[in-house]
């Protein structure tokens, strides 16, 4: 990223994230993507990321340039994305994200084209009893699950295996009116912790595309958090 001049564009830590992943119909997710998807052994998947960004701020500008960011440099994220290959590279595309800091969610649109809206989040995720749940209500429905965490460490993902499939992406794309964009990130491989999560409600997600409808739970994880490098976005003209 170092080596294209202006990148990063920001700076940021995504904490205590919790991962909770889906097998889809590929047929029926593809009609929601506008991106060819990336299968897994012929398999689709959706994967929710859940977890707070703390400390947005611009790499250059210094403590001004961060004090200006502060109303939206801190607050909980809900991304439900999907995987996809375009410009010759494998990435993600968002089928939809929840946040809860009302004055981001007019940003993400015109600037990266991502499909922001607003939530109200509820994270309890590692704290000291290692429990991990979380509720995310939009307007017409909500996410909600449970779970605990074991006694492993948190490990990189096997290489090859589908943990590293579905978590180590790097490229986003994102589709809004007839524009196409896309954008890198760095940092870090996630460390994280196998987890078994009990999802007790999920209908926010038929908001993001019929492929809810018949997906099944895949698994989860748990991570510690990264930090990360955040480019600027590039248009597409494909």
């Amino acid at each position: 990223m170092l080596s294209v001049r202006g990148e990063p564009l920001f700076y940021a830590s995504w904490d205590r994230a919790v991962f909770i992943h889906y097998e889809a119909d590929p047929d029926v997710l593809q009609r929601n993507v506008p991106f060819p998807l990336d299968l897994h052994d012929g398999r689709a998947f959706v994967s929710l990321v859940a977890f707070t960004m703390r400390r947005m701020r611009p790499r250059r500008g210094g403590r001004m340039s961060e004090w200006l960011c502060k109303p939206i440099a801190t607050h909980e994220f809900l991304n439900v994305r999907t995987y996809v290959r375009a410009n010759d590279e494998q990435g993600i595309f968002f089928l939809a994200e929840w946040l809860s800091n009302r004055l981001s969610v007019p940003l993400g649109p015109p600037l990266f084209g991502l499909p922001y809206r607003y939530g109200r989040i509820n994270y309890h995720h590692a704290n000291a009893t290692r429990e991990i749940s979380g509720h995310v209500e939009g307007k017409q429905g909500c996410i909600e699950y449970r779970g605990a965490l074991g006694t492993a460490d948190p490990a990189l993902c096997e290489r090859g295996s589908l943990a590293e499939f579905l978590m180590e992406r790097y490229t986003a794309f994102t589709h809004r009116f007839i524009i196409r964009r896309m954008f890198r990130v760095w940092h870090e491989p996630w460390k994280h912790i196998p987890l078994d999560l009990k999802v007790t409600d999920d209908n926010l997600l038929l908001q993001t595309g019929e492929w809810s409808r018949t997906a099944q739970y895949a698994g989860g994880s748990y991570s510690p958090g990264v930090d990360v490098w955040m480019g600027r976005p590039l248009r597409l003209d494909f």
